[in-house]
């Protein structure tokens, strides 16, 4: 056994409120601590979008009274809401900035509503960017103008990642996060896909970046120092929303993360320091979070088995790497000195998180 600080994944989605049948702050962190993240930053492209003090405070209050590992919740920006935004800065995980292709309400098209963000916004508490291609070179000149840092969520393009670390070479404060799919895909098709859409695979597969090319990956592999976080952008959709005739993009990711990091380290194209740094050392400074005493992880890295829905926690049921054999397994999660995890079964009560806007 091996044992590793816990983990933080700063990217996932909980669905609460508005897509409880999918996923909700009890199963999303239960599978979280299933996969090894005692710490979780959940994006606000919920039902209603959390943008004001009343939907923050209605996130805040299922997560205390469901969450299973200890959480942050992210505010979205909105086109007239950069002021209320900027006054809830402290009790937040950070901005959440939707400025290309985005599953929800909340894409920003006009840069001048960008601009009234970057104002306001606190400068030591992060900005989040969803910015693709040139969308992604306009808000590092954002990022230029008003001398503050941003941060670039799942980056996949060999364009994207090379300009990123230009921008750095140059001064700008800018990091930036990559998904497991996009460093290591999944199957094409899936087992048991039922819609063979176009392009992807079918509707399990679609994905917002989409799934990259073989040169985009090995971009991303070629220029690892220039990426700060791996985070999962756990996406949970039901299967019959995935076969359906407008699947939603986005997959679940939390419970196969560190299996297909561990399998890149016995691979030979990660160590385990760059998974602590990536996963927990990382996301910790970028995102001003505090310290989780007693809390740690044990994986067996030589535990060799295959990923099966059937094993996991997630409420929507499925994942892409059905099948798929991987090399490293969680067996135990510790949280602040408590046994939240132990060979499969999930051991934390609902409500046993914090939120890391309070410690």
């Amino acid at each position: 056994m091996i044992q590793l600080p816990g983990l933080i994944d700063p990217h996932v989605h909980m669905r609460e409120p508005g897509g409880e049948h999918k996923e909700d702050w009890d199963s999303g962190t239960a599978a979280a601590l299933a996969g090894g993240f005692t710490l979780v930053l959940a994006m606000p492209n919920t039902r209603p979008p959390v943008t004001d003090a009343a939907s923050l405070e209605g996130a805040l209050a299922a997560a205390r009274a469901k969450a299973r590992c200890d959480y942050g919740q992210y505010l979205g920006a909105g086109p007239d809401n950069a002021a209320a935004a900027a006054a809830l800065a402290g009790r937040s995980a950070g901005l959440k900035m939707y400025l290309d292709q985005t599953y929800g309400p909340l894409r920003l098209d006009d840069m001048t509503l960008w601009m009234q963000h970057f104002e306001r916004w606190p400068a030591d508490l992060p900005i989040v960017a969803h910015a693709e291609s040139r969308s992604m070179a306009a808000v590092l000149l954002m990022a230029q103008l008003f001398d503050r840092p941003v941060h670039i969520a799942h980056v996949s393009l060999r364009e994207e990642i090379l300009l990123i670390r230009k921008a750095r070479e140059r001064g700008l404060k800018v990091t930036c996060e990559v998904a497991p799919h996009h460093l290591m895909p999944p199957p094409n098709p899936p087992p048991n896909s039922q819609n063979l859409g176009e392009g992807q695979g079918g509707g399990r597969l679609e994905v917002r970046p989409r799934l990259n090319t073989p040169e985009d990956r090995q971009a991303l592999w070629d220029n690892l120092d220039a990426i700060d976080c791996f985070a999962t952008d756990h996406a949970p959709h039901t299967l019959a929303e995935k076969d359906g005739p407008n699947p939603p993009p986005g997959f679940p990711g939390l419970e196969t993360a560190l299996p297909l990091l561990l399998t890149a380290v016995h691979a030979g194209r990660l160590t385990l320091d760059d998974i602590v740094l990536r996963c927990h050392t990382n996301p910790r400074r970028i995102f001003h979070l505090p310290q989780q005493p007693d809390t740690w992880i044990e994986i067996d890295p030589d535990a060799e088995w295959s990923l099966r829905a059937t094993e996991m926690h997630t409420r929507c049921g499925w994942t892409p790497y059905e099948g798929m054999p991987v090399r490293g397994r969680v067996q135990r999660v510790v949280l602040r000195g408590a046994e939240v995890f132990k060979d499969g079964r999930v051991l934390a009560e609902p409500g046993i998180g914090r939120n890391v806007r309070d410690c």
